[in-house]
């Protein structure tokens, strides 16, 4: 008889990895592009201005910015671990989840961005990732619970 930990997995947990993981590696790149102040990135993004976004970024409280660190590597590391099968895949969202909320939430209730950043598809943006990074979590713990994790 198989045991649940040599379940085998299926096909729709492969492409959700990959594109999670996919998905994660573009909020990866935005984070290290910020964080490293690479002001070509940070010119392309259309209507802002890119010194005002990073002066607005360097305003961050330290717990934002850590919750912004939490929320993209823990997202990163749940998508790797999701395609490793394990079951710390649940825990790396969840904690990614945790950082979405301290950094989100001192987006939504702190001062507000610059200008730019609150129309068209960068104000709808944060609720986007919100969603992806809830149903990331939900998935990765429907597949422990169906034995696909290890």
């Amino acid at each position: 008889m198989a045991t649940v930990a040599s379940a085998r997995a299926p096909a729709h947990l492969w492409i959700v990895g990959l594109l999670a993981t996919a998905w994660n590696a573009i909020g990866a790149y935005d984070y290290l592009m910020t964080r490293t102040r690479n002001m070509e990135y940070l010119s392309s993004m259309p209507g802002v201005d890119a010194q005002e976004m990073l002066a607005y970024i360097d305003a961050y409280p330290i717990w934002a910015q850590i919750g912004w660190g939490l929320g993209i590597w823990g997202a990163v590391a749940g998508s790797i671990l999701l395609l490793m099968r394990s079951r710390f895949a649940v825990h790396a969202f969840a904690l990614s989840l945790f950082g979405m909320a301290l950094s989100f939430g001192y987006m939504f209730f702190g001062p507000p961005g610059p200008e730019g950043t609150d129309v068209g598809m960068l104000a709808y943006f944060p609720y986007f990732v919100i969603l992806i990074g809830v149903l990331l979590l939900l998935y990765s713990t429907s597949m422990l619970r169906k034995g696909a994790l290890r």
